[in-house]
Order: structure tokens, then sequence, then C-alpha cells
């Protein structure tokens, strides 16, 4: 509701109002005029797509995003994902990006569906807020030349990032690409990036969660700029 999205309904258990917060959501779906459909508490567990469901689903208009809608320019980050396959990593990626400013996130192919139910929770409502756009190899690189973003490739083998952020500061945007859980980045994406850039790991350690590893990323080029 707070992210503007336009609501069909909400169907609710009787669980929901067992607790105080539950009382006021309710009150706040009335009070927009949202309908609200009570259902048992059994035909709600057959609805729900978690074993521990809150009592309540929404059904909703999701946004569709275009290029366009993202705001780029001088010193934004971005973050693109290639063919990331667990929806838990898509949605905590989208999280991610959006909590730590970046202007949006370009899905590449392969990857999971961002509107699907795992990822939807997994980015707890960053999806509603957050730019999320669809895109195919050859319009991503049109759109990145066009725009003068740089593509940085997310690489073990890479550059240092704290090496690579020198002499980028002030300058245009640059999108942050993370790749496949065991694949990595697709190849001709590694070819097209102006560099390949390294969070440096301690010895023995092998490697990040692709999550955890576009944190670290976002959040050190968006103070680096």
């Amino acid at each position: 509701m707070n992210a503007g999205l336009k609501f069909r309904g909400a169907i609710v258990s009787p669980d929901l109002v067992r607790t105080a917060r539950g009382v006021e959501l309710r009150k706040e779906l009335e009070s927009h005029a949202i309908p609200v459909q009570d259902v048992g508490a059994r035909t709600f567990t057959g609805l729900a797509d978690t074993d521990t469901p809150q009592g309540i689903i929404a059904i909703v208009e999701p946004r569709g995003w275009r290029a366009e809608d993202l705001d780029i320019g001088t010193g934004k980050v971005l973050l693109l994902i290639d063919g990331v396959q667990d929806p838990g990593n898509v949605g905590t990626l989208i999280r991610t990006a959006h909590a730590l400013g970046a202007v949006g996130t370009i899905v590449l192919r392969g990857t999971a569906d961002a509107q699907s139910p795992k990822a939807l929770r997994a980015a707890m409502g960053a999806t509603f807020r957050h730019p999320v756009v669809t895109m195919d190899d050859s319009a991503l690189i049109t759109w990145a030349r066009k725009n003068d973003v740089t593509l940085w490739a997310a690489a073990a083998d890479g550059t240092p990032l704290a090496r690579a952020l020198d002499g980028n500061k002030g300058k245009g945007p640059i999108a942050v690409i993370v790749g496949n859980e065991g694949a990595g980045i697709r190849p001709h994406l590694n070819a097209v990036s102006a560099m390949r850039v390294a969070i440096p790991l301690a010895q023995g350690a092998e490697s990040l969660n692709v999550a955890v590893a576009a944190g670290i990323l976002l959040y050190e080029v968006a103070r680096g700029r």
C-alpha cells in the first residue's frame, strides 16, 4: 500500500485478527476501500504458498518497469543479474540493490522470475519500489552504449575492487554484473565489460553467496563514486 500499487483485493484468515498488527492492517485495507474476503483457515492454507502463512494474501498489479524508468547519470550505480537461478537469491539481490541506493536492477537471460512468490518474499517489498527491468543481451549492450553505462563484471580473478575504483570518481554510471551461482557470468558479457572486478577474500575461502558479493560491490562502488 505504501508503495502505491493498485490492489485488486485481499484474502484473510481468522489468524490475521488475532494480533494487534493484524487488526490494524485490516483497518488500513478497509480505509483504502480495498475489498477484503474472509475465508476459513483450511481454505486459506490451500491458497497460501507458504507452510506458515501470516493470515493474509494480497492480489495486486505489479509495476511494469522500463529502461526509461532508470535514473542513470554521473555517479549512479546499477545491478545486473545474469543467470541467477535461485529465486531467493534474486529477491535478496533486488532487496540489497534497493537498500544500497542502486537506481535499478536489470535482469538478464536465465535468471529466475523476479515476480515469483519466493523472489517477492525474499525482496521484502523492494520489488514494489525499486525498478526491475528485464532485457535480452543485445538490448542491454545497445542501451549501455547509448547511455554511456560502464559494465563491471564480478570475477574471482578480476582487478581488486579498491584498485578498480581508483580514477572512477565522478564519472558516468556503473552497472555491476553478478552471475550464475555455479557458472558465473557468461563469456560474451565478460567480453563487453570494461573491467572484471574482484572482492579480495581470506586465504582458503573460495567464494561468496551471490547476494552477499553484490552487496559488497554495490556499497563500495557507490561509496567510491
